[in-house]
């Protein structure tokens, strides 16, 4: 966008990233979808600034005759209604042209999740007496006790946690903050695994994270994926194993066992209460599943 319009696509993206805390990723998406906007406008002779309702229409109208699913459809739709909220907030336009814009309706996908008896098998599957899988069994501990993102099971370090009250701080997207309980088998894990880290490392100098590889720097997301899909393997789990898995069956698992869905929302750092609630949706359709599989006349 020309210097003149005073750079609105940067203030935009620090109005993102500073204002509305938003994840890196996010922002360098939303990014994305503007500068593709933009171009679009551009190569019309449309200044941004003045762009319609109809100008909108048509360009989404020709993104869905590319064969861009729906997902990208509402992404980028969602992505060009902030645009424009900003910018009306700002009084760089009267009105947003998508103000009365519906998005593209999406159809609801339900999370995968792990029975419970399939957790239990995780955690009796056959292991090693070893650091790896001392390692292996308290991430995993931690997965299922907090519903922890991949990320930040990797980043977190011996600050955040705090064994003695049974509580870790993780540390989640957008800079933010949370606290969440752990349980008795999930601290004994960890505290098993942190004796073991102290004896191989000591008086050598490891990276801050407490998960960390045989050269003491800490571990990769990838390497993570690997263990959990090799225990996977061994406790004999159909699909394949991964971090993401055991975050959906924490709060599958929670809901079902009558946990309240605000304190569930809180432990998994959502945001929005409508994110948490497709937890709900999953719950109602295993009812729906037993029912049709039990019931006489089903």
């Amino acid at each position: 966008m020309p210097d003149q319009r005073g750079g609105l696509p940067e203030e935009y993206l620090k109005h993102l990233a500073l204002e509305r805390g938003l994840a890196r990723n996010t922002v360098s998406s939303y990014a994305s979808d503007l500068k593709q906007w933009l171009g679009y406008l551009e190569r019309g002779g449309v200044d941004p600034l003045a762009a319609t309702r109809d100008h909108v229409a048509d360009y989404l109208w020709k993104l869905k005759s590319d064969g861009l699913s729906a997902a990208s459809m509402f992404r980028k739709t969602e992505a060009l209604k902030s645009f424009y909220a900003f910018l009306a907030a700002e009084g760089r336009v009267g009105a947003s042209p998508l103000a009365t814009f519906r998005s593209p309706k999406l159809q609801e996908r339900l999370p995968k999740c792990l029975s419970e008896e399939e957790v239990a098998s995780l955690f009796r599957a056959p292991t090693r007496d070893t650091f790896e899988s001392s390692r292996t069994r308290a991430m995993l501990e931690l997965l299922y006790a907090t519903g922890m993102r991949a990320s930040e099971v990797v980043a977190l370090k011996a600050e955040y946690v705090n064994l003695d009250d049974g509580w870790i701080r993780v540390l989640g997207k957008g800079a933010k903050e949370r606290l969440v309980p752990i349980h008795e088998r999930a601290k004994a894990a960890l505290r098993a695994y942190l004796g073991l880290r102290q004896r191989r490392f000591s008086g050598r100098a490891t990276d801050a994270e407490i998960f960390i590889g045989r050269r003491g720097r800490r571990l990769s997301r990838v390497q993570f994926w690997r263990d959990l899909k090799a225990l996977g393997r061994r406790a004999q789990i159909k699909v394949p194993l991964h971090p993401h898995l055991l975050r959906h069956s924490f709060a599958s698992h929670l809901l079902s066992h009558g946990a309240d869905l605000r304190c569930v929302q809180e432990m998994l750092g959502h945001s929005s209460l409508a994110t948490t609630q497709i937890y709900t949706h999953l719950e109602k359709a295993g009812l729906k599943k037993a029912h049709e599989k039990s019931h006489p006349r089903g």
